[in-house]
């Protein structure tokens, strides 16, 4: 059976919030030395992650999300959440990236692993595979402790994400209620 063949006989094909989120392991920069170490969605059980897609390094958009990622990453880890990057690209690409300088368009240190999706088939398997340019889309994804998907969200390649729209996202979906719009954490839930 073939990879098209295996996809048509599933009834959601891709990533669906209220499902559980297709399986990953992907090469990372975890061992920046090696760059054997794999994650996994396995390695996140009883945590909730944020996953996320970018198109490709040494872009411009790309490097000011990833950035800000990182830069709020004890935010996300004071929130029992977990971050992995992940891009087409090779995780000796990732390394060559985290060493340039910012005039180089490099990105620096990253608080959390960058994965490669080299094969395309995560990217595939969340729906946000550019089957004309072999990129990702940018999609960020909320996984939560069970592995179930519970928030996703792919914006053109032009327009970077909002980290505090992730933050809030997240605290509203852990926060156990229903949430308004434009609700903030600290604020009332509505009562079901």
């Amino acid at each position: 059976m073939t990879q098209q063949q295996s996809i048509a006989a599933t009834p959601y094909p891709f990533a669906k919030v209220g499902l559980p989120a297709p399986d990953f392991k992907l090469l990372s920069t975890k061992n920046m030395e090696s760059l054997e170490e794999y994650v996994s969605l396995e390695d996140y059980k009883g945590k909730w992650l944020v996953l996320f897609f970018w198109p490709f390094d040494f872009t411009f958009v790309c490097p000011t999300e990833i950035i800000a990622f990182s830069d709020s990453y004890e935010q996300f880890k004071d929130l029992d959440c977990e971050i992995v990057g992940a891009s087409v690209d090779s995780v000796y690409t990732h390394r060559a990236w985290t060493q340039a300088t910012p005039e180089q368009g490099g990105i620096g240190n990253i608080e959390y692993p960058l994965a490669s999706d080299f094969t395309k088939e995560v990217a595939h398997a969340y729906g946000i595979l550019d089957d004309t340019t072999g990129a990702a889309h940018r999609g960020l994804f909320i996984i939560d402790p069970e592995g179930i998907l519970r928030y996703q969200v792919v914006t053109d390649i032009n327009v970077g994400r909002s980290v505090d729209e992730t933050l809030r996202v997240l605290q509203g979906l852990q926060a156990g209620g229903l949430c308004p719009a434009n609700w903030k954490p600290g604020q009332k839930l509505i009562n079901g």
